[in-house]
């Protein structure tokens, strides 16, 4: 009997009550780099989800890339973030927080002293845009990180899941995708190394390999979910085989027990098309684990794809800011609201909480 979006399922450790996911979703609204009573009041209205994957929050203060991104690695964010886990529970949610290092997308003001964006290599990541606070600006040239430098940032990404699990959260998801530091390790466009964290896919993949088991000695595998997006050229992260890449990826993270995967099928937030040689069903095939699918997925599509057997989970982005009710939504077939693009990033309550529900409109 094939599996429908609204069956319950259970991945690693958590029990979702459906295989909805809210994507995460940058809004730049901390302020101060925590979450507030807006984050608290967000959450919890799009508790509905089977699985929340909260907005990228950076590990430390040199992994913050935009302006307003709330961070994991204090104790003040830290008792903020307990708030909305637990208003989350409270709704009978689950919550995972998504665990974030730019690398060299950043800018020298949101840099501690102006220091330089770290990166694999120091390739500047031309044109790329970033928020510095007042305005859109093009990112800074990055420095290369020293080899002795590595060990720290893998710490950090293990306090941080500490402080995930102190702050009630459900879980932790390790970016490794969309052109960010984990993933700039990853392809050989923006990886010009010569020692043991460049060159091959084996030494590639050797920072991220180091990541997942410090995060995995913190919390559970069955805790932990990856993002990865192979073959999308995001903040112009490219490979010059995005094919090879994947698999070698997949392969490399299965048999870690971990709760899944979060892959972004083509290009992010842009067209499903993969490169020559890029197959969906044989990746998931060769994965041990959940497959959750993320881009551009509808009604439709996740209902199709999750029937086949092609994901387990489908991660949805912009239709759950509009719709803080979108599994009920998805499940009778309504209609959604529409979205305010200007309120995505930054601002206050409108375009954040104030999208109405199906029965507030009916009211």
């Amino acid at each position: 009997m094939s599996a429908s979006l609204f069956d319950p399922v259970t991945v690693g450790a958590i029990d979702l009550k459906n295989r909805i996911v809210m994507a995460p979703l940058t809004r730049n609204r901390a302020f101060d780099d925590a979450p507030s009573e807006m984050h608290v009041e967000y959450y919890r209205q799009r508790a509905g989800a089977g699985l929340i994957i909260t907005e990228a929050s950076q590990i430390s203060p040199e992994g913050k890339g935009y302006a307003w991104t709330p961070g994991i690695y204090n104790d003040t964010q830290v008792a903020a973030w307990k708030k909305v886990t637990d208003a989350v529970h409270a709704e009978g949610g689950k919550i995972v927080i998504q665990l974030w290092h730019v690398g060299r997308v950043s800018h020298v003001s949101l840099q501690e002293d102006g220091k330089a964006p770290v990166a694999p290599s120091a390739i500047h990541a031309e044109g790329v845009p970033t928020f510095d606070g007042t305005q859109m600006v093009e990112v800074s040239p990055p420095r290369a990180l020293e080899l002795d430098e590595l060990p720290r940032i893998v710490e950090a990404y293990r306090q941080a899941t500490l402080n995930a699990k102190a702050a009630g959260f459900d879980g932790v998801e390790v970016h490794s995708a969309n052109g960010y530091l984990l993933d700039q390790f990853l392809k050989d466009g923006t990886n010009h190394r010569q020692d043991a964290y460049g060159g091959s896919l084996e030494n590639r993949t050797r920072l991220l390999g180091e990541v997942l088991d410090a995060v995995t000695s913190a919390w559970e595998p069955s805790r932990v979910g990856l993002r990865l997006s192979p073959f999308s050229g995001a903040n112009a992260a490219v490979d010059s085989d995005p094919a090879a890449l994947a698999e070698y990826l997949v392969d490399f993270v299965s048999g870690r027990g971990l709760a899944y995967l979060h892959m972004i099928e083509g290009q992010t937030g842009g067209p499903r098309d993969l490169p020559e040689g890029a197959d969906l069903a044989k990746l998931k095939a060769r994965f041990d684990g959940v497959w959750m699918g993320n881009n551009g997925y509808d009604r439709d599509l996740a209902n199709q794809r999750v029937g086949e057997g092609l994901t387990d989970l489908v991660a949805f982005g912009v239709p759950f800011i509009a719709n803080p009710d979108l599994p009920r939504r998805l499940e009778l077939g309504a209609e959604l609201n529409t979205p305010k693009r200007e309120t995505f990033y930054g601002g206050g309550v409108e375009g954040y909480t104030d999208y109405p529900t199906l029965s507030e409109k009916a009211a």
